[in-house]
């Protein structure tokens, strides 16, 4: 995969400002944002089960679109979900134009979460037994899709509510309700795990 050459890193260098000198014609800020969100990107690309040069070809096209287009780019108040919008976006986009060479039906794209979903970042400061995560994991591969997906932006990538309804194209109370239902569901088949393991183990 190729960026154009990004000067090193500069934590000092907000996103903003980077975001605005690449959107001037600068393109080692556009590098160094890749650099930057390269990682991130593929962690999350990745979640929709799709072959690994699939993500890192749409994270490359979407800087060289992102390059091509850098005059008509507004500035966002954050790169991370613009970022995350756009590949999300690309590979469901990828994934239609694969969808009208197949037989299934558009409902049943897989654009969702993999069973083997972490779930540890639900977890963060709760003292936890042994399997715990694993039990939790295995719950979440039974949530629906979307539930599972806002899920991990919200607690892997510390997106908000706003940041989520516009990476995944929905209202501000659909993720709010993905949100509630999907901890609902965990935290209630959690108690009754552990109820189960009392009274039968």
């Amino acid at each position: 995969m190729y960026f154009p050459t990004a000067a090193p890193v500069n934590a000092i260098t907000d996103d903003a400002a980077l975001w605005l000198a690449f959107r001037t014609g600068d393109n080692k800020a556009l590098g160094t944002l890749a650099e930057r969100y390269f990682v991130t990107l593929k962690r999350y690309g990745l979640k929709f089960m799709v072959d690994e040069t699939i993500v890192d070809d749409c994270i490359q096209d979407l800087f060289l679109e992102l390059w091509q287009n850098r005059h008509k780019i507004n500035q966002t108040p954050s790169v991370k979900f613009y970022l995350l919008k756009s590949l999300r976006n690309s590979i469901i986009g990828h994934l239609r134009y694969q969808q009208r060479f197949a037989s299934e039906e558009p409902s049943q794209w897989d654009t969702g979460m993999p069973d083997h979903f972490n779930a540890e970042s639900l977890l963060i400061e709760q003292e936890t037994l042994d399997g715990l995560i694993t039990q939790v994991n295995s719950q979440m591969a039974t949530l629906p899709k979307r539930e599972r997906e806002a899920l991990y932006l919200r607690y892997f990538e510390n997106l908000s509510v706003i940041e989520i309804a516009e990476v995944m194209g929905v209202n501000r109370q659909s993720v709010s309700n993905f949100l509630q239902k999907a901890l609902a569901r965990i935290r209630d088949r959690w108690l009754v795990t552990m109820v189960l393991n009392l009274f039968f183990f």
